[in-house]
């Protein structure tokens, strides 16, 4: 399998996971978002540490894992992505248990639009005509919206300039998806392990006195979490960040339907006009992805002569 092919099934995996993992967070009531996102920390690093040291045993080849650690700038680097995706769980959690799944799910719409315009603010990226366009209408898009809900959509504002933070750093960094998931946790494991033990302490947790089934969907977390993670980092290293873009409508569109048809949330006539205007955005920007391609496509090939 060409490693293209790998990256576009490691996409399609991620996606299809994160479009569905509201379903599993709702489950792990009554705990709440901040019990939740520790948890979500340290089961993380259970699970990863587990599956790296099952990889290792199996393929007898040495983890990258060692030269990672003695490289301070990568290091540096993974620490910034572990703050930045710490920032993204909790606000996600947050957003989907306070029933604001909907919301959510505009913050991933938004966020090829959002990478685009940090491309321009930071990167100094220009912008071809259909994309200012596009990001333009996303622009009226969040004015609609924020006029519906009465304020600006910060939940989703704030999952997809985080995301798409941590998109660029994963993609920069270039590192393996597993050593590189691993240290990001274990970046967050100790405050992490501290707030879950004072909660416990302090009889405010709900690991050890809900049921045995709670704990496990706690524990589970870690699984739910590392998984499409995983995925992610694998089909970063492998696909350009405009391909990227595009196929992570899949989970947006997943997380939109469960929140509408699942958990009942209210769509009034303002806010279908603005997510209109979210969808309109996206098909011009896909539209141009698309034109690019195929305009890249036809260029001739320049051949140098010896």
């Amino acid at each position: 399998m060409s490693d293209s092919r790998r990256g576009y099934l490691a996409a399609f995996a991620a996606y299809g996971m994160w479009g569905l993992v509201p379903l599993y967070w709702k489950l792990v009531k009554p705990a709440g978002a901040v019990e939740i996102l520790g948890h979500r920390i340290l089961w993380s690093v259970a699970f990863t540490g587990l599956l790296l040291y099952a990889v290792k045993v199996r393929t007898k080849k040495p983890s990258a894992l060692g030269g990672l650690l003695k490289n301070r700038r990568k290091l540096l680097g993974v620490g910034i992505a572990a703050l930045v995706i710490t920032v993204n769980w909790g606000i996600y959690i947050y957003g989907v248990n306070a029933g604001r799944v909907v919301e959510t799910s505009l913050g991933y719409f938004i966020n090829p639009l959002v990478s685009v315009a940090l491309g321009v603010a930071f990167f100094g990226e220009r912008l071809r005509p259909w994309q200012w366009a596009a990001v333009a209408t996303g622009a009226v898009a969040v004015g609609v919206l924020t006029l519906d809900y009465g304020h600006p959509p910060w939940i989703a504002l704030a999952l997809a300039f985080s995301f798409a933070a941590y998109g660029a750093v994963k993609k920069r960094l270039g590192l393996p998806p597993g050593e590189s998931l691993f240290v990001e946790s274990a970046f967050m494991a100790i405050p992490a392990l501290a707030f879950i033990g004072w909660l416990e302490a302090s009889g405010r947790g709900t690991f050890a006195s809900i049921s045995v089934g709670h704990a496990l969907l706690l524990a589970g977390g870690g699984v739910v979490t590392a998984v499409p993670l995983i995925f992610f980092g694998a089909a970063a290293n492998r696909l350009p960040l405009s391909v990227m873009g595009m196929i992570q409508y899949i989970g947006p569109v997943l997380q939109f339907a469960i929140g509408v048809f699942v958990f009942g949330e209210d769509m009034p006539v303002g806010r279908w006009l603005g997510f209109g205007l979210v969808w309109g955005a996206l098909a011009l920007f896909s539209f141009d992805a698309v034109r690019r391609v195929r305009a890249v496509r036809r260029e001739p090939v320049a051949v140098s002569v010896p």
